[in-house]
Order: C-alpha cells, then structure tokens, then sequence
C-alpha cells in the first residue's frame, strides 16, 4: 500500500520509520510547512507544503500527524478520497469535530480508520490486560491512575499546545487522554464522574492540571490525575483486582524522563493478612509499541476486519469521558461553555458508533 504522511515533525517521522518496516507499506509522500522539517527532508518522499496536494498523489493510506485543529478536517479530507487512515491523538479538539469524522468514515464503505493511542501496544499494558482477561486475579475492583510531566510544553514541543483554539485542551486532552483511555481498557465505561480541573500555575487558557474520580455502572471505581506541574515525570497505574493487583509504572519514551516500565503482579494472600503479600516484577527494555500499532493497522487492512484496538468507537468513548471531567467541573464548564457530552456519545453510539460498518 502507497502511504502519505500528514505533518512531518517528530511523529511523523518516527511513523516513517514505522511504515518502512512494514512489509506491504511504502511511504511515498508527505507535507510539512515547517522550515526546519523542509530543509532536512528525505530524497526518497515526495514533498508537498499542503495536504491538499498530498491527497492528489496515488495514495492508499494517510497518517495524520498533524496539530489538533486540523486532525479531523484532514481525516475527513482523506476518507472523502476513499483512502484508509491512521489519526494520532487525540481525534480531535472537541466532540462536534469527531462527531464529522464518525459521519464521514460510516460513508466511506469499506475504509478503515484507526487512532493511534500508542500506550496500548506498550508490553507492560498489553501483559497486565492478558492477566485482567484470564481472571486469575479475580475481579477489577478499582483503578488509580497518574500522569503527569513539568510543563505544558516540554521537549521541544510547539507553543500551539498552549493555544486553545488550536489544541482544544491543556495536558488532559494532549496527554492524560493516553490514562483515561487505559482506564477504560481495564475498567470499563465510567458514567459518574466528578472532577477539579485548573489552569492556575501556567496561566494559559488551557489547563495545567485535572483530577477526576469516576464510578462505573457495575461499581468499578477510578481516579485520574493528569497534571503539567509534575517536577518529576510520572507514569503508573495502580489496578486492584479481587485476588491480586497489577502495578504499572514508568513508560518507555524517546525522552526516557519517565523511568523504566514495569509490571508488578501482587497476589493476595487469603490466609495471611500481611499486607506485604508476594510480589514479582517484571522490567521491559525495548519499545516496538510504535511498530506494533502500524502493523496491526496494516492487518486490519488486509484482512478487511474492523479496527479493534483504537477504533473510532473507541475515541468516540475516550474523548467523551475526557469532555465528561471537564464538564463536571461547574467552574470550567461554565468558564469554556464546555457542554454536557454525554447526549452526543449517546447519540452516536445508538446509531452504530464509528467504525464505517457498525462495529466496537
């Protein structure tokens, strides 16, 4: 399949990468606009300065890489064109933008569409998710989750993350969405929720910090904490089970500020109330979750099967849980005009969800 990429900065790059270790994928063109990118492009790819050109190459696929006010309109252009397309988080700034993708993907028959909530391919999250499956732990019982790093922008990262107009959202929308959605992996779907959510530190019209307690329907209950004034970079999920519980901490990054990912597996000990029950640790060294998640985009196309994990039904539900802790916050909605999500996802969900043929 001839593949097209979408913004060429430090993601799309490392998709290339990605794309061009995967037999039956070629990248053939991209488009940036940025100076820096341009003048260090790669002879063997095509350039274009807009995506409207890109879409006139024979293409089959596009990777979105782009700022979060154009993820969905270049989404939608793609799907019109009849190609398969793979989005970086998030979807899109807001529910009203997603809710045209999902419209635009039901009538594009046959062509499928993935989100890249990368965390999911992690093998940390992967081996905890097969022991929460196999039920040797008994029941999920509760979730604590934190992610949080120093700054709005860190890493070299580009100012319209600061920018609500541009991003839709602070730190919960740009990084915690990767918590939330893990939450709903392992969890379930959360339909209480309160939140605090605050721009107090940085000043920016986004926020720097938000808190959420969540409870779903069969009593699972869930914090969140996604904050820009994390000093050191923090990533662990904390999930207790009935027998046991799973400790996830660290994530493998490019930037390696979040320390090394594990896997502690807890197993609770009926006959000894302890408290200090046996524990076993499992430390990974290698990241191919990148890798993995354009690989399964590629099987998905081949085998022309629903998207399974991060189908747009599956943004669809993230972004509306991310909307639901803004929204709960009575301060914040009323400060944004943040409207009540829930009668969309409602909406969209009843009428077949994403997924082009009305899958989950």
């Amino acid at each position: 399949m001839r593949v097209g990429i979408a913004g060429y900065g430090i993601v799309g790059r490392r998709r290339h990468a990605c794309i061009a270790e995967t037999p039956g994928l070629v990248a053939v063109a991209a488009c940036d606009r940025n100076p820096d990118v341009i003048a260090r492009w790669p002879e063997d790819l095509a350039f274009h300065e807009e995506y409207h050109s890109l879409l006139d190459e024979d293409l089959d696929a596009l990777f979105v890489c782009m700022s979060n006010d154009m993820a969905a309109e270049v989404t939608i252009a793609a799907l019109d064109r009849g190609l398969h397309v793979f989005c970086e988080k998030p979807p899109a700034r807001d529910l009203h933008e997603l809710e045209q993708v999902i419209l635009a993907e039901r009538a594009a028959s046959g062509r499928r569409l993935m989100y890249g909530f990368n965390h999911r391919y992690h093998e940390s999250v992967e081996d905890a998710l097969r022991i929460v499956q196999s039920g040797e732990l008994g029941d999920v019982v509760s979730l604590r989750g934190v992610y949080g790093k120093s700054q709005l922008i860190t890493f070299d990262q580009p100012d319209w993350r600061t920018k609500r107009d541009i991003a839709g959202g602070g730190v919960l929308l740009d990084q915690g969405i990767h918590m939330v959605d893990l939450l709903r992996l392992f969890g379930g779907e959360f339909d209480e929720v309160h939140s605090f959510v605050s721009n107090g530190h940085w000043g920016y019209d986004v926020e720097d910090n938000a808190y959420a307690l969540m409870r779903s329907s069969s009593g699972v209950v869930a914090s969140v904490t996604s904050s820009a004034t994390q000093w050191r970079h923090q990533f662990s999920l904390d999930i207790t089970l009935s027998r046991g519980s799973l400790i996830l901490g660290g994530i493998l990054s490019s930037s390696k500020s979040y320390g090394s990912e594990t896997l502690t597996v807890v197993r609770a000990n009926p006959t000894r109330d302890s408290g200090d029950p046996r524990e076993q640790m499992t430390r990974y060294n290698d990241d191919a979750s990148w890798l993995k998640e354009v690989v399964a985009f590629r099987d998905t196309i081949h085998a022309d099967r629903p998207v399974g994990s991060g189908s747009s039904t599956d943004a669809l539900r993230t972004l509306g849980l991310v909307y639901d802790i803004y929204y709960q916050d009575e301060r914040w909605r009323d400060r944004y005009g943040i409207r009540d999500p829930r009668p969309v996802v409602t909406r969209l969900l009843d009428d077949g969800g994403g997924d082009g043929d009305g899958n989950e």
